[in-house]
């Protein structure tokens, strides 16, 4: 049996990417999308029917030509979301405008829009996870959110401190960054790579999966952002690992044995004390955390810049 397969068997498989060509390959339960993901897959000529039918669909559902633009934005990330359902059986995450991860009201209204599209086309809300960036504001929203039946995806995670808040307002779901967190650390203290063990993305996300299954916390763990096979293959037994198709690959085509390293009922026996967070102690929790604060501001950023793109190459075929 290849690592892949023996993964299937102790952590769900979710695909990280838009292109549902790679999805089919691998058979995953779930995808995750981002607005990276999605500029990368709109730029190839395989998906430009998505393109188009969201710009003849926004042009003709758009309230004012200002809104042309915005309307057409979030049907494309539909429309690929849509495209996604069609192959796996599970969820997948569509990502809310990162330029809204400081407004909680904002990201209210777009995530009811997102999930409004969805409906439209006759997709169950349960099938889709709204990703928001895990900052106090994206939390507030998720708080909101999860009341109305709307399920939510915490990204751009790096720290502790989120993934409690995150907890804390019953979020479905998390996605800390494993590899993000090891690209900070290599370039912080100068090293080349790490043992799988001792990866510091690694040792982040086991720290939250112990924390959350000794106090019996029901939002999901689904590490994200992996750089190699190994940070995968040390976090078998997590809830969830998103991983990019070129890692699929590596995995279904790798041979050997692939222990579970996260075991849910081990973690209910270790001295682990429960910790409650207000915003005053987010914040600074957060703030003291160096790696966390750039990595998520950092995100924002890189998401906004790739949305801004996509945003160019449409607004030209306007």
């Amino acid at each position: 049996m290849n690592k892949l397969d023996q993964l299937k068997k102790m952590t769900t498989i979710v695909a990280d990417t838009g292109e549902f060509e790679e999805i089919k390959k691998y058979l995953p339960t779930d995808a995750t999308t981002n607005p990276s993901l999605i500029f990368a897959a709109a730029s190839k000529p395989e998906y430009q029917f998505l393109i188009e039918e969201a710009i003849q669909w926004g042009i003709k559902n758009a309230k004012t030509p200002a809104q042309v633009l915005e309307q057409v934005i979030d049907k494309v990330f539909v429309n690929f979301g849509l495209e996604i359902l069609k192959i796996v059986p599970g969820r997948v995450s569509t990502e809310v405008d990162a330029r809204l991860s400081f407004d909680i009201d904002g990201s209210v209204k777009k995530a009811r829009h997102l999930i409004a599209l969805y409906e439209a086309a006759g997709i169950d809300r349960k099938r889709i996870l709204i990703k928001l960036a895990s900052t106090w504001e994206g939390i507030k929203a998720a708080e909101i959110l999860e009341k109305e039946g709307i399920h939510c995806n915490m990204t751009l995670m790096f720290s502790h401190a989120q993934a409690i808040a995150c907890a804390q307002v019953g979020a479905t779901l998390i996605s800390p960054f494993v590899g993000r967190i090891l690209d900070w650390y290599k370039k912080s203290e100068g090293k080349d790579s790490y043992p799988p063990a001792q990866d510091p993305g690694v040792i982040s996300v086991t720290q939250i999966y112990n924390y959350y299954k000794k106090h019996g916390i029901k939002t999901q763990i689904m590490g994200a952002s992996f750089r190699n096979a190994d940070e995968i293959t040390e976090l078998a037994g997590c809830d969830l690992l998103t991983i990019a198709p070129k890692l699929l690959e590596e995995l279904q085509t790798a041979e050997g044995p692939v222990p579970k390293k996260l075991d849910a009922e081990e973690a209910k026996k270790m001295n682990i004390d429960k910790i409650i967070v207000d915003e005053k102690a987010f914040r600074w929790m957060l703030n003291e955390n160096a790696m966390a604060t750039e990595k998520l501001s950092e995100g924002i950023r890189n998401f906004t810049k790739d949305l801004v793109k996509l945003e160019k190459i449409i607004q030209q075929r306007i």
